[in-house]
């Protein structure tokens, strides 16, 4: 099982630091096991692997917002990053109360990256885990990429959409300052909105979510989106491939009786 890469963590973590700079957009397809890892990392094209909180929950029969004990969370994450030999990004959420144990737990497993959500905590709050999980880094001679993830367009969908750029573009950039790499900004999809915050953050910073509404690859990519991220979407289309499945091949028909 173990395909860990033969670069070493600290070349890892600057590879895909660079990916979040090339001309191609960076897409990651994200993941929630080994199985999924291997499939994904075979893909043509594919440079590095994401990890979905959401996904790796649910596996486990647990709902999203760090609800998964954080052990089984991280035993997941060791998984994946040993099936595969591309960088690995994890999903933290909010670093599961203590961000630099669990930044710790997830440089132990295997990571180079991390995703840390502010859940529109005060600000000062978000940028004090960016720190720790960046010293954390620096501590184990990691330059880890930190993508810090801002909820505004999905928690104030009512808000003026000035006023949502206004707030999105504000905590990105104390993000960015406190020593984050990217931004993520999920839900913001409107092509005004996207190259707004690119000319605030700079040229790749922004990271994105693949829903429904989001311009095409190409057109993310000139419009200098970094970042493309498929989250939980690629378990729950796997789920619901399953579900036909299972529906076209049962053995019990509703209106054909058991013979014997």
């Amino acid at each position: 099982m173990n395909q860990r890469s033969t670069r070493s963590p600290r070349d890892q973590a600057e590879h895909l630091r660079r990916l979040h700079h090339d001309d191609a957009i960076l897409v990651l397809v994200n993941v929630w096991d080994a199985a999924s890892a291997r499939v994904v990392a075979a893909t043509p094209g594919c440079s590095a692997i994401a990890t979905a909180s959401a996904a790796i929950a649910a596996t486990h029969g647990y709902e999203d917002g760090e609800n998964i004990p954080v052990d089984l969370m991280i035993d997941c994450l060791r998984r994946v990053c040993q099936a595969v030999e591309l960088p690995v990004t994890a999903d933290l959420e909010r670093g599961y109360t203590d961000v630099g144990a669990t930044t710790s737990a997830a440089l132990n497993a295997g990571a180079v990256g991390i995703n840390l959500e502010d859940d529109l905590c005060a600000t000062e709050t978000m940028e004090e885990r960016i720190r720790e999980a960046v010293d954390t880094g620096r501590a184990y001679g990691i330059p880890l990429v930190v993508n810090a993830r801002t909820d505004v367009f999905l928690r104030r969908p009512d808000a003026a959409p000035e006023q949502r750029d206004a707030e999105a573009a504000e905590r990105g950039g104390r993000y960015l300052d406190a020593g984050a790499d990217c931004v993520f900004v999920p839900g913001c999809t409107a092509e005004q909105h996207v190259r707004g915050l690119v000319g605030q953050f700079g040229p790749g910073r922004l990271s994105l979510l693949a829903v429904p509404g989001t311009a095409d690859v190409s057109t993310l990519q000139q419009w200098g989106v970094a970042r493309l991220s498929h989250g939980p979407f690629p378990h729950r289309h796997t789920l619901h491939a399953l579900d036909a499945y299972a529906r076209e091949h049962s053995e019990l028909s509703p209106t054909a009786p058991r013979q014997g």
